[in-house]
């Protein structure tokens, strides 16, 4: 059994997702903590709950969902799961971050490269790698048959979509993605995004002005 904790984090208002089971392992999704004290309110949880973080993973590699990469790093010994394509936009984070008055050390360790079909085992769990881009060029989803959900980054949001003005962004290739990918998941599959309240499949079928 997953449970699935969100913290929301950084001036971005990003949402990290910390998803742990029965037996304490915890895999840490888009850690967006930025400020110290959000580290600790991320290491709190986790040493509150005696969790074993196991895994480290990125929806897409854009800096407000990366600024804790590192940070995850060094304090668990994790290295990074993304998709090939997030490569380039994870080496332009820091940039990003200088642009934006964020400046941030962004993560230098081994990277491992996730594909459609994949398989992210949690003991007896497992989330299912949905290739999803259009948001960024590598975006992938996480989905949990067992438990029905899906943790998307920003393909998807209450009544809305990720933008598609940032580089590698593509409008119609969203729209592709979030409808050949997510909206042929069953209509009661919750969905985690990065920024926001969670919704629903049915929900966005019905009142998404965007699609």
């Amino acid at each position: 059994m997953i449970n699935v904790k969100v913290f929301t984090f950084n001036p971005v208002q990003e949402n990290t997702y910390i998803i742990y089971n029965e037996n304490r392992k915890a895999i840490i999704i888009d850690p967006g903590c930025y400020f110290k004290n959000e580290q600790e309110v991320l290491k709190s949880f986790i040493e509150e709950n005696k969790l074993i973080p196991v895994k480290l993973l990125n929806t897409h590699c854009h800096l407000d969902h990366v600024f804790g990469n590192k940070w995850i790093h060094t304090t668990y010994q994790l290295e990074l799961f993304i998709h090939a394509n997030e490569k380039p936009v994870l080496a332009f984070a820091p940039i990003s971050g200088t642009q934006w008055g964020l400046s941030f050390e962004n993560y230098d360790g081994t990277l491992h490269f996730l594909e459609e079909g994949n398989k992210i085992l949690l003991d007896d769990d497992e989330l299912e790698i949905l290739f999803t881009p259009g948001h960024s060029p590598g975006s992938i989803s996480f989905y949990c048959k067992k438990q029905n959900f899906a943790i998307v980054g920003d393909v998807l949001f209450y009544e809305s979509i990720g933008r598609t003005d940032l580089p590698g962004g593509n409008h119609e290739t969203l729209l592709k993605s979030i409808r050949e990918k997510l909206f042929v998941l069953p209509n009661n599959t919750i969905i985690y995004n990065g920024h926001g309240p969670s919704t629903t499949i049915e929900h966005e079928k019905k009142f998404n002005p965007f699609l």
